[in-house]
């Protein structure tokens, strides 16, 4: 008989013990490979990340070069042209104001028996005799005290300064008879030939029947301007004129200076009251249904109807229905207003959605009605943000030409309009109108100068909205 054994077997015994820690091994491995794997897949991919990184870097500062340079081309282009144009040839003549060719009686005095009515109209004949007067011989008399050679080009003489002038004499006169028989040094501004001539805006080079000047023409403005008595001096001119044809040297951008005034204090009290209180209504009070959604997407598209659309409207409806005056202030500034409202309802939306719900929760928790809860606690944290948006749609505004251009504002005016009912034009549509003047050489520069003024006003614009912001900020 043979007895079993009870020595356990070894080998088998350890056998069985791999047997159940393999699967725990191969498992830790195969997640520990996994791990490595993925570390290589990530350290393979990292330097391509890195690539692809620095390169969209690079492109975005390649962009952000490429937008300021072309923005810089454009202001140096722009301040090259036009900051010349601020200075303009002007000549010193001593004006004798010879009672020869002044001859005009007394001026209008008030009695005390006299009506109002009756004095009006011996002052406007007084007025009227004083423009018959002709001024022109004051001044072609002064240059042949300084042109030696006037008397053999009297034709020639007429020229040197521009015909505008002859109205500043008329004004001396009208405002002091008693400068009659006396003599005065005035600064005088020249042809705008004779001004494009000395700047050296026109190719000297060409044929003598090719220039606008004549030959002794030429030689007199370069002898005047050796003499000192053609000097480059600050053109007031050019703010305190208006537009003008028939003395091209002495047009100006006051019309379109108030005109562009007189448009933007309409928007600013129609556009943004109306807008702001449109946008509170919306925001806050406006019951959520498919009307108000309705009105939202309309107000919307709005923004993104292209300007001229707002003209035709104006031209149609104010001017063909309503009759109001074409070219007037008073219908441009409506226009403008229809075309800044979308935006400014937008701006005023966004700037109240974002204050805090806490801030009207906490105002009604506290008893607070919801128009207390609105204008005594939301709306004060939300000026900033509706002042921006208000000052961003007017300085949009006023740079608009194209509704401008349907309503008549692009018509010669030469005159400085002294009601938003007085027919005008505006700065960017004497841009327009300055653009294609056929006396290129000198409303190239020009035309520069009027841009500057208008950037100097939005620019200013934007600061004012900039400074507000800051003022009124709040942190909550």
């Amino acid at each position: 008989m043979t007895m079993p054994s009870t020595r356990p077997s070894g080998p088998k015994s350890v056998k069985t013990a791999d047997a159940s820690q393999s699967p725990a091994l191969s498992a830790a491995q195969q997640q520990l490979q996994h791990q490595q794997a993925v570390q290589q897949k990530v350290q393979a991919s990292l330097a391509k990340r890195h690539t692809k990184e620095k390169l969209f870097r690079r492109l975005g500062f390649s962009a952000v070069l490429i937008s300021l340079g072309l923005v810089a081309i454009l202001f140096i282009n722009i301040f090259s042209k036009g900051l010349p144009a601020f200075w303009q040839s002007s000549i010193t003549l001593d004006i004798y104001f010879d009672p020869a060719i002044v001859k005009v009686s007394d001026k209008p005095v008030k009695t005390a028996t006299e009506s109002e009515q009756a004095f009006q109209q011996r002052s406007m004949q007084w007025q009227t005799e004083v423009g018959f007067i002709n001024f022109n011989r004051l001044i072609t008399n002064s240059l042949k005290q300084v042109l030696p050679d006037a008397n053999k080009h009297r034709r020639e003489l007429s020229r040197v300064v521009t015909s505008g002038e002859r109205y500043a004499l008329r004004d001396l006169v009208l405002a002091n008879p008693d400068i009659v028989g006396q003599t005065r040094r005035l600064h005088l501004l020249t042809d705008a030939n004779i001004d494009v001539w000395l700047k050296g805006n026109i190719d000297r080079s060409l044929p003598d029947e090719q220039q606008q000047l004549s030959p002794v023409l030429q030689r007199w403005a370069e002898q005047l301007a050796k003499e000192g008595i053609i000097q480059n001096r600050f053109s007031f001119a050019l703010f305190m004129n208006p537009d003008s044809r028939s003395s091209l040297a002495s047009a100006g951008l006051a019309g379109a200076f108030m005109g562009s005034f007189y448009m933007l204090l309409v928007v600013i009290l129609l556009a943004v009251p109306m807008g702001v209180a449109a946008a509170i209504y919306l925001e806050e009070f406006a019951p959520q249904n498919r009307f108000t959604d309705l009105v939202e997407v309309n107000i919307n598209n709005l923004a993104a109807v292209p300007s001229i659309v707002f003209g035709l409207l104006g031209a149609s409806v104010l001017i063909g229905w309503f009759n109001l005056p074409m070219s007037a202030p008073i219908v441009g500034g409506i226009v403008l207003s229809l075309m800044t409202l979308p935006t400014v309802i937008i701006a005023t939306r966004s700037t109240l959605k974002a204050i805090p719900p806490s801030i009207r929760q906490a105002a009604l928790g506290l008893g607070a009605s919801k128009m207390q809860a609105v204008f005594h606690h939301v709306l004060p944290l939300a000026i900033p943000g509706i002042l921006t948006g208000a000052i961003l749609g007017v300085a949009q505004a006023l740079g608009e030409t194209a509704p401008l251009l349907l309503i008549g504002m692009k018509s010669f005016v030469a005159s400085v309009p002294a009601t938003p009912f007085e027919q005008s034009t505006a700065l960017p549509v004497q841009i327009f109108l300055w653009q294609g003047n056929e006396l290129r050489n000198f409303f190239e520069a020009r035309t520069s100068a009027a841009i500057i003024v208008l950037l100097v006003m939005m620019l200013s614009l934007n600061g004012i909205a900039i400074f507000l912001r800051k003022k009124f900020q709040r942190n909550w």
